[in-house]
């Protein structure tokens, strides 16, 4: 199954945050709040900077980082593209806030049992055949949704025909191993707050190849802790006098004259 994506183009939006109040009314959040970053009463914003608006919201990575750290599996990477959160076996470790590369996960602190909240790419929505409420009511098509390959072709021709109106960059294409959430700009992306250090490999890949090695560096760092110490207790047994030169054990001299 090809997988889903969405295509954000900040150069097309005109900051009307129809998407973020269609994003509330789709996930019964309060509407009354419009803020200027990711919370649990918004999975999406709209923000202004150099002289554009832009989004903000979930990526849902094609090998996301929360998936693997999670310890009991609240996060699940459907076929379709999004990457979906049950808080029925969220343990709140929020392991995901930390590991995630863009910041996403928010705590929901006002409740007797916080969850984790974040951008569901409407996947009820998507499942029944449509469209996620953000890019379904975008009046100037700022945010399309389609097939994650159709819409870097997509960005990639727009690129293409307007060079001097984009930067040369699809964001989401390679970042982090790439995500269902594609982004075109026409203000370099770090300039945003977007992180641009990521690489193209995926993360989960990065921390396993850390994890793997621990066995190794535990059993390295036995040997070696077991050797200092045989090399001081040496040295103290020398200093004693109890061991000759070549290591020996030697009998403790007693007093007394001739036999």
């Amino acid at each position: 199954m090809e997988p889903l994506g969405m295509l954000i183009d900040f150069t097309e939006c005109i900051g009307c945050g129809e998407c973020v109040k269609a994003c509330q009314k789709q996930n019964d959040l309060p509407g009354e709040y419009l803020e200027t970053d990711l919370s649990f009463r918004n999975y999406t914003v709209v923000l202004e900077k150099e002289g554009i608006y832009y989004r903000k919201l979930c990526m849902h990575c094609l090998d996301p980082v929360c998936v693997s750290v999670c310890p009991v599996g609240a996060f699940t990477k459907t076929e379709k593209g999004p990457v979906l959160y049950d808080p029925d076996k969220c343990m709140g470790c929020r392991y995901c806030m930390i590991a995630c590369p863009f910041g996403v996960p928010r705590y929901q602190w006002d409740r007797a049992v916080p969850v984790i909240a974040k951008c569901t790419f409407c996947s009820e929505r998507v499942a029944a055949g449509g469209e996620t409420a953000c890019s379904w009511v975008c009046p100037m098509g700022a945010t399309r949704m389609g097939e994650r390959r159709h819409l870097l072709e997509i960005a990639h021709a727009r690129i293409r025909r307007h060079p001097e109106r984009y930067v040369n960059h699809v964001y989401g294409e390679y970042d982090a191993g790439g995500t269902s959430v594609l982004m075109l700009s026409s203000v370099p992306f770090e300039k945003l707050g977007f992180p641009t250090y990521l690489g193209n490999e995926p993360l989960p890949n990065l921390t396993w190849s850390v994890l793997s090695k621990i066995p190794n560096i535990i059993l390295t760092g036995g040997i070696l802790l077991g050797g200092l110490s045989w090399i001081i207790n040496r040295r103290i047994q020398l200093e004693k006098g109890t061991l000759d030169q070549e290591g020996n054990r030697q009998e403790p001299k007693t007093g007394g004259g001739d036999d």
